[in-house]
């Protein structure tokens, strides 16, 4: 079992930064990749960012060149740093991870989310 949590949302001005923070507990040295994603109202829930245990990461192309997704292993956190914000990345933002100690048994976990708002 993994448990997530979200932090660092808020209300920021188009061109501003945010750094959003996801604190991970449980079986931790399970989880074999995670990432972010968000979702704005009407909208379907869209993945933005991953990073893998090896440190590879994606990125959607909406947000490359702005946002950066990092881990953080001896906090157990995992951080995206978005700047140069836009009014349409406004949205809740989600962590997940995926985790499972075996390819055929893997299990998603998510945090509940934090808003982030980009005013223009």
């Amino acid at each position: 079992q993994v448990q997530l949590v979200e932090s660092g949302g808020g209300l920021v001005q188009a061109g501003g930064s945010l750094r959003l923070s996801c604190a991970a507990s449980g079986s931790i040295f399970s989880i074999n990749i995670m990432g972010w994603y968000r979702q704005a109202p009407g909208k379907q829930r869209e993945l933005v960012a991953t990073i893998t245990s090896s440190g590879t990461t994606t990125y959607a192309d909406s947000v490359k060149g702005r946002f950066t997704i990092s881990r953080d292993n001896a906090e157990n956190t995992m951080y995206l740093q978005m700047n140069s914000l836009k009014p349409e990345d406004t949205a809740v933002y989600y962590c997940n991870a995926r985790a499972g100690h075996f390819v055929w048994k893997q299990n998603d976990y998510w945090g509940q989310g934090t808003q982030v708002t980009v005013s223009s």
